[in-house]
């Protein structure tokens, strides 16, 4: 076929008018404006400058239950909202609309003819004429009824998350005071304090501390750190506690109770789920040759005590080749003895306190370290074990943030006699 014959068969369709179809699809877009603005999935309503109802769709009308004549010309549209809606309308919304001509997103409550609520997100702007002068309000308004049940829903859900949360905090705060004695023994000739710091109020932490009569003259006494957090570190925790105090009527000396301690956790944890902890355990008996206490101490892969000394000096007490508890069937654990003198001042301590970050705010900061912890005690010398435990609360508190792990501290404190203190 020619492009001749091609352009003569084609000219024809190109000059017929519009078919049927088309004239009804045409017909149709001609309703369309207003069919969409008086059943628009949305409400609409046009207003005065004063707020008088000018002009309002079915959608609306449908929603509040009023006929056109009730509203156009008889009501104002803050008359639609609640009391407290009406409020922030004249302090807020119409301030705010003058101002910037155009306010958008406002969740408010409109009350129906039946006196019922209908929450609603607002969007106003003011139309001008050709002079820029304000001629009336356009508003747009859509029905938050289902957003209202969503973040109804959603609030009750964040309730009974914090329940639950309370619940578990009071649960972990309840099964960490049963891991911890409820008061320490009083020793005569001694001053002894302690304290412990939560990292967090939703875990139980896994940090021990005792201090308990043997038999007559003499002290046991015990402060370590479970690997781990939660009802397991619990679990173990707990064992160990009983464990020491036990192993310690059977056989004091401080290696063997280590040494049996790590055997009840070498038996007992020695499967997929290994556990294992740090402690440090001291025997005290009085020195009645020179005054205070004999101590001697054995640890097993704890950090050492720390003794500050009443002339104002301070060092670690070395306890050297102690391995961690419950790892190998058979650790080397050595012992120190060391004379608290009258005025000497003995801190034990788990890592969760050099282990702290320093500028936490500031990023992940330095690890506060042993070096530090050893200035600290230097600067405290001469002191007493309650004002090293608040100096250590005190310590604790400039950390903030930084203190991610959970923190025990012991200190016990040989006071000097009154003729001590005069020489």
């Amino acid at each position: 076929m020619s492009q001749t014959d091609d352009e003569e068969q084609s000219g024809p369709r190109q000059n017929q008018g519009p078919t049927d179809e088309q004239a009804q699809f045409f017909a149709l877009l001609e309703d369309s404006a207003e069919d969409l603005y008086e059943n628009a999935p949305c409400g609409y309503l046009s207003t005065q400058l004063d707020g008088l109802i000018a002009k309002v769709n079915t959608t609306l009308l449908d929603w509040l239950g009023y006929r056109r004549d009730d509203l156009v010309g008889r009501r104002h549209f803050s008359d639609l909202l609640t009391v407290g809606g009406r409020l922030y309308h004249e302090t807020h919304f119409a301030p705010m609309l003058r101002m910037q001509g155009e306010v958008s997103g406002i969740a408010l409550e409109l009350k129906d003819a039946d006196g019922s609520r209908l929450p609603v997100l607002v969007t106003s702007t003011v139309k001008t004429g050709s002079d820029g002068q304000p001629l009336l309000v356009r508003t747009t308004l859509f029905d938050a009824r289902d957003r209202r049940a969503y973040e109804t829903e959603l609030l009750r859900a964040r309730q009974e998350a914090d329940r639950e949360r309370d619940r578990l905090q009071t649960l972990a705060s309840t099964l960490q005071k049963t891991l911890l004695p409820p008061a320490l023994v009083n020793v005569p000739g001694l001053d002894v304090s302690a304290h412990y710091h939560l990292a967090s109020a939703d875990e139980v932490g896994g940090d021990f501390y005792d201090l308990f009569r043997l038999a007559a003259g003499t002290w046991g006494m015990f402060l370590g750190d479970v690997c781990g957090k939660g009802a397991a570190a619990a679990a173990v925790t707990s064992l160990a506690r009983y464990t020491l105090r036990a192993a310690a009527v059977y056989d004091p000396d401080p290696a063997a109770v280590l040494g049996n301690l790590n055997t009840v956790l070498n038996h007992e944890y020695n499967g997929a789920d290994p556990r294992f902890c740090t402690v440090v355990f001291g025997l005290l008996t009085p020195d009645t040759d020179r005054g205070g206490f004999r101590i001697t101490l054995a640890a097993g892969g704890h950090p050492p005590a720390l003794l500050m000394r009443a002339d104002g000096t301070a060092d670690y007490l070395p306890t050297p080749g102690g391995q961690l508890i419950g790892v190998l069937p058979d650790p080397h654990i050595a012992t120190t003895t060391v004379h608290l003198a009258p005025g000497d001042t003995l801190l034990l301590h788990t890592d969760g306190l050099t282990e702290a970050h320093t500028n936490a705010g500031a990023g992940d900061g330095e690890r506060y370290g042993d070096d530090a912890l050893l200035d600290f005690g230097r600067a405290l010398a001469p002191t007493t074990a309650s004002a090293t435990i608040r100096a250590v609360r005190d310590l604790l508190d400039t950390f903030g943030t930084g203190v991610d792990d959970d923190t025990a501290v012991l200190a016990i404190h040989a006071p000097r006699t009154p003729s001590e203190e005069h020489q």
